[in-house]
């Protein structure tokens, strides 16, 4: 086992394929990616299967985020958020999955990625100024001018407003990105440290660390979760800006 805590990260190609001086290669990353759609597919497939009167656990559990999701985007949006529905979901599982599946035993995370971070907000980012553009026309820019401020505040307000809006994806990505690396460095530091103990003569000493990245591993769960769902409500949030404008 490698002791560097940042070895977790490492991508490694796992079917090499260079096409044009360009790297097209199939690595961890890719594979991690592909086993997170294929488990959230697995997972709404086994769920609504059988719709029950009675559901089982898993319909309720699948049922419970559709509502959760429903609601939330209801909540931020409005009704016309409806529409984007099915693409906030998907984001939201996506990104869930993908943390809790990197939270295995010699799993990848592929959430730890800034390129994959970024990749995920800027699809968020011109979706949702493409829907804005769509429903306002040229109006849309009024995102970075609200009615009512008084026309001097306008040459501080604007460059401001611009900065603030094309920095959104930037935001977005590296909060889950910053958020996924330290869990897990945290949780490889102290693994790390707890083997160390445990090969020397202070072996009882192990036991401290080893309950610590116990603590972590429950702490890192939660902020799985919490990633996801901030990540989500952002994008509702973003949504609403570019609909409903200011």
């Amino acid at each position: 086992m490698s002791m560097d805590p940042l070895h977790q990260f490492k991508i490694k190609p796992l079917m090499p394929l260079h096409i044009g001086g360009y790297d097209f290669s199939f690595t961890n990353a890719s594979l991690y990616m592909v086993l997170t759609t294929l488990a959230i597919c697995l997972f709404i497939h086994f769920a609504t299967r059988k719709k029950r009167l009675i559901p089982s656990r898993l319909q309720v559990s699948a049922e419970s985020l559709f509502h959760f999701i429903a609601d939330m985007v209801t909540t931020y949006v409005g009704k016309e958020g409806l529409r984007f529905f099915p693409y906030i979901l998907s984001l939201f599982l996506f990104i869930l999955f993908g943390n809790l599946i990197g939270l295995i035993p010699y799993a990848f995370t592929f959430t730890s990625h800034i390129i994959v971070t970024f990749s995920l907000s800027l699809f968020v980012f011109l979706g949702i100024t493409a829907a804005g553009f769509v429903k306002h026309g040229t109006h849309f820019f009024r995102i970075f001018y609200p009615s009512g401020i008084p026309i001097y505040v306008a040459p501080l307000l604007i460059p401001v407003e611009v900065i603030s809006y094309l920095s959104r994806p930037i935001s977005l990505s590296v909060r889950l990105f910053a958020n996924m690396v330290a869990g897990h460095v945290m949780l490889k530091i102290f693994a790390c440290f707890a083997v160390l103990l445990a090969g020397t003569s202070f072996v009882p000493a192990a036991i401290l660390p080893t309950l610590l990245n116990v603590a972590i591993t429950g702490f890192e769960l939660l902020v799985a979760i919490l990633q996801a769902y901030v990540f989500t409500i952002l994008t509702c949030i973003y949504l609403n800006d570019a609909l409903n404008l200011h």
